[in-house]
């Protein structure tokens, strides 16, 4: 019986290292992502135009980028952390005859939590955002294909 106990132990002692490398896995690209984005982002502007959203990636706690075409992206900072922005499945921006203003509009996260207020606006150029480093290879995951 003690042996069963031991054995349990070592699986769930496992089974949690596991977890935390995919947590750090998970914030290493999570922090990527983030200084891409701020080195692909321009000047600070202090409005844009916005109708709809067509997409948006949760960078931080205080930073996300919207997409407000397929080829239009903002890097929006908010005025402290802004709760569930990282885990929620949908968000919405104020808005005022079709812009979003900085230091008045917010990034509405669900009911439940307060807004977050928008405190800069930074375009970001999609091309530099997407083009491979110089110098820096890419990093590629090699699996190999399963045998049928």
């Amino acid at each position: 019986m003690a042996v069963r106990h031991f054995l349990a132990m070592v699986a769930v002692a496992a089974a949690l290292a596991g977890c935390t490398r995919v947590g750090k896995d998970y914030t290493a690209r999570l922090e990527a992502r983030q200084q891409a984005y701020v080195a692909a982002a321009g000047a600070p502007v202090d409005r844009i135009h916005y109708f709809s959203l067509w997409s948006w990636e949760p960078l931080a706690d205080d930073q996300l980028a919207i997409y407000t075409r397929s080829n239009e992206a903002w890097l929006v900072d908010l005025d402290g952390k802004c709760r569930n922005l990282r885990f929620t499945n949908h968000i919405a921006l104020t808005s005022s005859a079709s812009e979003v203003l900085v230091n008045f509009d917010r990034v509405l996260t669900g009911p439940p939590d307060p807004p977050c207020f928008i405190k800069q606006i930074r375009p970001v150029d999609l091309a530099k955002l997407n083009s491979p480093q110089v110098g820096k290879p890419r990093d590629l995951e090699s699996v190999p294909r399963p045998a049928k």
